[in-house]
């Protein structure tokens, strides 16, 4: 508001004069109105969305119709899958550990006695560790290996330092 008596009052227009009711009952009285009911509705009770016709894509039927749907697998062909299943993951198992676990065989041949099956491993894993250490597979084993030997020599301020393994 501006001090000058001359100014004529800001005009009220864009807001209400008069309050209209207000949706909050007055505090202590209680609302005793009718629940509110449904709205008109278009719906048809005996319609089923599932009658509606559909169309199908003809793509789909064609692939149908040139490669139609197996019928069901029988206890012997759900046995048979369920084996290839677990000798593919057996495959891709021993894959893996044949590759990126390549050390182990060589240190077990090592610890063995004597004999021409150890030395028979012993020989295939140092040729085979040494194809696989040119493409370097072996040196997130050797980071995981020094980061435990690390691990296991810290010691405290003041400790003893550790003794070496055997």
């Amino acid at each position: 508001m501006t001090d000058e008596p001359e100014d004529p009052p800001p005009p009220l227009e864009p807001f209400p004069v008069h309050p209209a009711e207000s949706p909050f009952p007055p505090l202590g009285e209680s609302v005793a109105a009718a629940p509110p009911s449904d709205p008109p509705s278009d719906w048809i009770e005996s319609a089923d969305a599932h009658d509606l016709p559909t169309r199908e894509n003809a793509l789909a039927a064609l692939g149908r119709f040139a490669f139609p749907p197996a019928p069901p697998l029988d206890d012997e062909g759900v046995a048979a899958r369920d084996r290839r299943w677990a000798s593919r993951v057996l495959m891709v198992a021993t894959a893996f550990l044949l590759i990126f676990n390549a050390a182990s065989p060589l240190n077990w041949a090592r610890r063995q006695p004597p004999g021409w099956g150890a030395e028979t491993v012993g020989q295939l894993s140092e040729v085979w560790v040494a194809q696989l250490a040119v493409f370097g597979v072996d040196m997130p084993r050797q980071g995981v290996r020094e980061a435990w030997m690390a691990a296991r020599d810290a010691r405290f301020v003041g400790q003893e330092p550790a003794t070496p393994p055997p």
